[in-house]
C-alpha cells in the first residue's frame, strides 16, 4: 500500500518528524504550503494561529499535486494550535476526498492539545479512530531520544 504524509509545518517541527516518517515507511511528501505564510514571531505566531485555528478557517494553499486514486494511507501531520489542527490541513481535507483510506495522524505541540485536536480532525474527516496516531513534543526544537523512539514505534506499527 502507498503511503502519503500529508504535512503543514511553521517552524519546522512537523517537517522534521514527516521527512523522518518517510524515510522509514518509503512513504511520499506533501508539504502544504499557504499562499499567506503565518507570521512566527513568538507573539504573533500564537494570536494570528491560534485565532485561525479556533474559527475553522480554510486558508489558499499554493498549488499542490494529490492523486488519491494513488494512495492507500494518508498520514496527517500538523502543529497543534489552540488545541486544533493548523488550518492549512483542513484546507487540504475539504479539498481532496479521502473517504477509504487507512488516515493516521502526527501531531507535534509544545505542551499540550494534541488530544483535542485529534477530535477535531477525527470530525472533520468523519472518522472514529485514526490508523495509527503520533504525538511528538517540539522533536526540532528540543531534540530527545524519546521523539526518535516514538517515530520508530510509529513506523512499525505500519509496516
Amino acid at each position: 500500500m502507498d503511503t502519503i504524509i500529508v504535512y503543514y509545518s511553521l517552524e519546522g517541527n512537523t517537517e522534521l518528524a514527516a521527512k523522518a516518517i518517510a524515510e522509514q515507511l518509503g512513504a511520499d511528501l506533501l508539504p502544504l504550503v499557504p499562499v499567506k505564510a503565518y507570521p512566527t514571531g513568538k507573539v504573533s505566531k500564537f494570536v494570528w494561529g491560534g485565532k485561525s485555528a479556533m474559527m475553522s478557517e480554510t486558508p489558499k494553499l499554493q498549488p499542490y499535486t494529490f492523486d488519491a486514486a494513488r494512495y492507500g494511507r494518508v498520514i496527517l501531520g500538523f502543529p497543534v494550535w489552540a488545541s486544533n489542527i493548523a488550518p492549512p490541513l483542513r484546507t487540504f481535507i475539504r479539498e481532496n476526498d479521502l473517504k477509504d483510506k487507512k488516515i493516521c495522524a502526527l501531531a507535534c505541540q509544545t505542551a499540550a492539545g494534541a488530544d483535542k485536536a485529534y477530535a477535531k480532525l477525527k470530525e472533520e474527516l468523519g472518522i472514529s479512530a485514526f490508523e495509527a496516531e503520533l504525538t511528538l513534543l517540539d522533536p526540532k526544537l528540543k531534540p530527545d531520544a524519546a521523539n526518535d523512539q516514538k517515530i520508530a514505534a510509529f513506523c512499525e506499527k505500519l509496516k
